[in-house]
């Protein structure tokens, strides 16, 4: 089922046929967190992901997506407005329409990383690791550059 927030001309959709994936990974191959990555890895991870899509207009102006098995665990990724419409609260409105989803109001921890977003997501409760010491990540920054080797 297709969720839907409005406000000020604009919509968040979760409607994945309207998602512009050229645009998206324009977006997200620029970014400090995905930076070049391939336009088939965003359309798979798309393909797998609860996706919201910031439109104005018939124009997609945004976009973040939850990587989620809807019940007990979601990690919040990819969010992004465009710079021509920075500064409106979009972001704020994205955020509001994930965790006022209805797969999403009662999944027991939602996580995010982000390295300059912490005021935005604390006003929808997201804080630092209560026990930091109990999370472990395994990555690898430059596993995008080794891919197009």
């Amino acid at each position: 089922m297709t969720y839907e927030l409005s406000r000020d001309g604009y919509v968040v959709t979760t409607d994945a046929s309207r998602l512009d994936i050229d645009y998206v990974h324009s977006v997200l191959t620029e970014s400090y967190w995905a930076h070049g990555i391939p336009r088939d890895v965003v359309a798979r991870g798309i393909e797998n992901s609860l996706n919201f899509g910031l439109f104005a207009g018939g124009r997609q102006v945004g976009f973040a997506r939850v990587i989620t098995d809807h019940a007990w665990f979601a990690y919040l990724a990819d969010v992004f407005v465009d710079q021509a419409h920075r500064g409106k609260g979009l972001g704020k409105l994205i955020v509001e329409a994930v965790t006022s989803h209805t797969d999403l109001r009662n999944v027991r921890r939602i996580m995010l990383g982000t390295d300059d977003a912490h005021g935005l997501y604390r006003q929808f409760g997201f804080r630092e690791l209560d026990v930091p010491r109990r999370w472990m990540e395994r990555g690898d920054p430059a596993v995008y550059r080794e891919a197009a080797s």
